[in-house]
């Protein structure tokens, strides 16, 4: 990988949030924890020098690599055709920031396997799952406070808008740690992996955007009550704890124990009230 990137002139940059993975046996633990393999069609963000991408052709999976990086993009292929020619044809390189991707070429992807830049890790994530309802799983290696961030239950200290939102989506847990050793360069930080596995959202009569309006209000002033954070959201603190008894919820609790099911009621409780 470092021979490679010499030979690029590619120096991995924290603008781009890169932390090549250089470690065979790292990517095959990856991919075995994803469970994917033949006629699964993963898609992976920020590929890089392409370790994990070759582990994940290893297995049999289809590939679809989105790198905001032109000169990496261009090379995964060359990459590919040299360690595995035989697997060129089930792979496709979108050159694109993953932020901005709306849609993918080739089959719907069943999976989301990724070493997740960690200056975009909860974004990225959010978006893929809202943008493509086909992926079932998704299994990425982030920051380890983020990883924790993520899978965090109501009432725990890490709890907040990133758990809430994902788990809109999936159930979402740790799947293991990840040593820094196994990067290049070596973070500062440690890594770890989350598994999500996607089901229906909350029954509601209100949009996941109304959802997550209510969470981000929520968290905006974590120490606060309920009725305090919701004040703006709700049109008042009155307001706010009107619409909260309504659904059932203590106004002098604080967002850090509402479930997404509890967001979406209180959410649900706003659409119906009438002003005071």
């Amino acid at each position: 990988m470092r021979d490679l990137a010499g030979r690029l002139g590619v120096r991995p940059t924290k603008t781009l949030g890169q932390n090549f993975v250089t470690d065979a046996g790292t990517v095959r633990r990856i991919v075995a924890r994803a469970g994917v393999g033949p006629g699964d069609v993963v898609v992976e963000v920020g590929p890089g020098l392409g370790s994990l991408t070759l582990a994940l052709l290893d297995a049999g999976a289809r590939v679809t690599a989105v790198e905001i990086d032109p000169v990496l993009a261009t090379q995964l292929p060359l990459t590919v055709a040299q360690r595995r020619p035989d697997a060129l044809e089930r792979l496709e390189v979108v050159t694109a920031d993953a932020l901005s991707v709306t849609s993918l070429p080739g089959p719907e992807p069943t999976a989301l396997v990724a070493n997740l830049p960690y200056n975009v890790a909860v974004p990225v994530l959010l978006s893929m799952l809202e943008r493509f309802g086909s992926l079932r799983s998704a299994l990425v290696m982030v920051q380890a406070e983020v990883a924790e961030r993520l899978a965090a239950p109501p009432g725990s200290r890490t709890y907040g808008i990133p758990s809430a939102k994902a788990a809109w989506y999936a159930d979402v847990s740790l799947a293991g740690s990840i040593g820094r050793t196994v990067f290049w360069p070596v973070p500062n930080v440690d890594s770890a992996l989350v598994r999500l596995v996607r089901r229906e959202p909350p029954s509601s009569a209100v949009t996941r955007v109304d959802v997550f309006a209510c969470i981000d209000a929520a968290f905006s002033q974590r120490r606060k009550t309920l009725r305090a954070a919701l004040a703006t959201w709700a049109g008042s603190a009155a307001q706010a704890e009107q619409v909260l008894r309504a659904a059932g919820i203590d106004p002098a609790q604080r967002g850090e124990r509402l479930s997404v099911q509890d967001f979406t009621r209180v959410a649900e409780a706003r659409s119906a009230a009438r002003p005071l």
